[in-house]
């Protein structure tokens, strides 16, 4: 029965030890490393729809966002679909509780019917990639 209370005993010295590492928050080397978080990117919308637009018409919208994270949050691409649609942002970083934003121009210049346009965002967020989609109806019939 000694024995069963010393491993024990033994046991909660080790587990209680754990928890009170010196080491923790260093690395390897016991060199001290400074969590720097992580950019959480968040859009108060990821689609949109132009409705019905006339062709050779050039629209816009601009899609906000948040840095609801606790690092800087740094878009490194903005990719499109086809060269018809253009997104246009700041390239600086944006910091934690900061808001930005991302112009997504379409031109609808020899486009009919229905079209549906992709932007890929590229970040250093901890979901890095999101995709923002627009759509619209564009009608050649309209700008005659």
């Amino acid at each position: 029965m000694k024995s069963l209370t010393a491993i024990f005993t033994v046991f909660i010295l080790l587990v209680y030890s754990c928890g009170n590492n010196p080491q923790r928050g260093n690395d390897r080397t016991g060199m001290q490393v400074q969590d720097t978080g992580k950019a959480i990117l968040v859009f108060t919308e990821y689609e949109h729809s132009f409705g019905k637009v006339s062709e050779g018409e050039k629209v816009a919208y601009v899609f906000k966002f948040e840095n609801r994270g606790t690092a800087d949050l740094v878009i490194q691409a903005a990719i499109t679909t086809c060269g018809c649609t253009i997104p246009k942002y700041d390239r600086k970083p944006i910091h934690p509780g900061g808001n930005g934003k991302i112009e997504v121009v379409f031109d609808t210049y020899g486009r009919n019917g229905m079209q549906t346009k992709t932007v890929t965002v590229r970040s250093n967020a901890s979901v890095p990639v999101v995709v923002l989609k627009i759509t619209a109806e564009v009608d050649a019939d309209i700008s005659q």
